[in-house]
């Protein structure tokens, strides 16, 4: 008899600590996290530094070692989809700070997308931004 109740204490137990584990993964979603752009405005020219932000949005602390995979820079809200620049991954000073280095072959409005993988956490954060190059 108390080989039984033992038996049940324990697959109770069980049950309770998967139910508990996949209520923990269920709170953190990939849409808890945002880039955010710091500076909206460069000058047009070459190797000028673009730096965003990556927060956690329910913590809104910046979330360090983010794998960016995908990163473009072209003039689509402009209308020149096809105006296109090389964007290249520089070093950051703070942890959850990105910085990317591009040339801005004109003036205007040009957009940066971006695709990362936050560690820990499945699917990918994506984030488009409008960043204005002047004369």
């Amino acid at each position: 008899m108390k080989t039984f109740t033992l038996t049940r204490a324990v697959q109770a137990a069980l049950i309770a600590a998967m139910m508990g584990g996949a209520s923990m993964a269920a709170l953190a979603d990939i849409k808890d996290y945002k880039f955010e752009l710091v500076d909206q405005t460069v000058q047009a020219g070459p190797d000028k530094v673009i730096t965003v932000r990556l927060l956690n949005t329910k913590t809104g602390k910046p979330v360090p070692d983010a794998v960016i995979f995908a990163s473009r820079l072209d003039m689509t809200p402009d209308g020149m989809q096809e105006m296109v620049t090389k964007v290249e991954a520089v070093p950051a000073a703070e942890p959850g700070t990105y910085r990317f280095k591009a040339t801005f072959g004109m003036a205007g409005r040009w957009q940066l997308s971006l695709g990362a993988k936050v560690q820990g956490e499945t699917g990918t954060v994506e984030n488009k931004f409008v960043i204005t190059a002047q004369q």
